[in-house]
């Protein structure tokens, strides 16, 4: 009896000690280490569905795709069409540089050649069609990758845009490419029209002189506000506009009457 008495004192005791809510949790009474590992894991499920929301907001939906891609297909469309021509031509000059710029030279060879043609025949004449297309085969072959080459070195050359470079690219224009397009020109143009080598020397010596003093009189303007302020990938296209009145000139001279050859 009284050791029943004595055990149920100790049971009091204990009972007065330990709370009841950890009697109420077994896990706390069996070992540390699960309490912390079950509050860990119940952590991490707490966490988990802000993980995946996040997830989600990464998420890209095919229909916030295809109306992201919609709107921005409709933006450059709408943009070309405010652009036109001017951002297609760009878009050619990026594309396809040299045959861009050739066929460019070679449209504004034909349209300053009729040009010519027009101020120089009278109206019951017709034109001269072999002329024309001597020009467009010029402008086409020769001077637009020619012109490309040139301006692309002198950008390699000169890579600055400020006054002493501007100068140089000038001076280079005048002293190298002009007259050496000048003579090519002249030879081509009168080889096609059936002109022997005597012939073709005589024409230089009459008309590239004066062609030349008429282009220094005309070009470093040009070539001025072409390399100062025109970038390189565009330099061709300002240059051949200039060129229009030029142009229109350079075939009046070359279809001047053969000159005769002096014979000693």
């Amino acid at each position: 009896m009284s050791g029943s008495l004595r055990r149920f004192a100790a049971i009091t005791r204990l009972s007065q000690k330990q709370p009841f809510a950890d009697l109420a949790d077994p896990i706390n009474r069996i070992h540390p280490f699960l309490k912390n590992r079950t509050k860990t894991q119940a952590r991490e499920y707490v966490r988990f569905p802000n993980v995946v929301r996040k997830v989600r907001e990464y998420e890209i939906s095919p229909s916030l795709f295809s109306s992201s891609f919609s709107s921005s297909s409709s933006s450059s469309t709408a943009s070309f069409g405010k652009v036109g021509f001017v951002g297609w031509y760009l878009g050619m000059v990026k594309s396809w540089p040299v045959l861009t710029k050739s066929v460019t030279s070679s449209a504004i060879y034909v349209a300053a050649d009729l040009s010519s043609q027009t101020i120089s025949k009278s109206s019951s004449e017709p034109y001269d069609l072999v002329r024309t297309s001597r020009m467009a085969g010029y402008g086409l072959l020769i001077l637009g990758p020619s012109l490309h080459l040139w301006f692309n070195l002198m950008a390699k050359l000169f890579p600055k845009r400020d006054l002493i470079s501007t100068l140089k690219k000038m001076a280079m224009g005048q002293l190298l490419y002009g007259p050496t397009m000048t003579v090519v020109f002249f030879s081509l143009n009168a080889r096609l029209q059936g002109e022997s080598g005597d012939e073709i020397v005589a024409r230089l010596k009459r008309d590239l002189l004066p062609t030349m003093l008429n282009g220094i009189m005309y070009w470093p303007f040009c070539d001025f506000i072409t390399f100062r302020f025109i970038p390189v990938h565009l330099q061709p296209l300002v240059s051949n506009s200039f060129s229009y009145l030029w142009t229109v000139y350079m075939t009046y001279m070359a279809s001047l009457e053969k000159p005769v050859p002096i014979t000693c």
